[in-house]
């Protein structure tokens, strides 16, 4: 390894090593800091030299699912992964889903085995508000690491609880809302001419809220 590729992974290994002290000591903000620091030296590394120092240059991994070769990983690689990994729980600490989900995902990018950051991703999920993707994402942790199911199970069972108390408060506005339109002499009924047009309106919102 050249000493400046050499210089900017070690470099990199420190800024890691440092993020990862302060989420253990609850600065995720700090940590951060450090996870985006290790991850511009990590992708100023060049991919060409670190798969030389491999020993897997020019030499395509094997995909086990029967698709095309993959680019085989380096050390940079493997370290990206973790950051990734790890930054989607610091986003997840500060309820910031959507840059969780980012993260998890580009973490399962180098590395779709990870299972933590598929859970990291699948939480993420959940709590953005879509609880049926989110919990799939979920299932799949239990596919690819079973010794990890209870724990999961757990977690899906507290999004369906929070998804159904959700669903109930919704009901319970919307039935106020009714009752003071009724007071106000404003309830529409079904037998009323205008009948073909709400009912045409609901269709249309339908179709909006499926999937293209």
């Amino acid at each position: 390894m050249d000493p400046a590729t050499e210089q900017k992974l070690n470099t990199a290994k420190q800024f890691k090593q440092t993020a990862d002290q302060a989420f253990k000591e609850g600065k995720i903000k700090e940590a951060l800091m450090s996870y985006h620091s290790a991850l511009m030296y990590l992708n100023g590394l060049d991919k060409n030299a670190m798969a030389a120092v491999s020993g897997k240059q020019n030499k395509p991994e094997p995909d086990p699912n029967g698709g095309a070769p993959t680019s085989p990983k380096t050390e940079a690689d493997e370290i990206l992964e973790k950051v990734y990994a790890n930054m989607a729980a610091c986003h997840i600490k500060n309820s910031n889903w959507k840059r969780a989900i980012e993260t998890a995902a580009k973490a399962l990018a180098k590395n779709p085995d990870n299972t933590k950051a598929l859970f990291r991703k699948g939480k993420a999920e959940c709590e953005d508000g879509y609880i049926e993707r989110g919990i799939r994402t979920l299932e799949e942790v239990k596919k690819k690491n079973p010794a990890e199911a209870a724990s999961v199970d757990a977690e899906i069972a507290r999004f369906r609880a929070l998804d159904a108390q959700k669903e109930k408060e919704h009901k319970k506005k919307m039935k106020g809302f009714l009752n003071k339109a009724e007071k106000k002499g404003e309830s529409i009924s079904l037998s009323d001419k205008d009948t073909s047009g709400l009912a045409s309106t609901f269709a249309s919102g339908a179709k909006i809220e499926e999937v293209a």
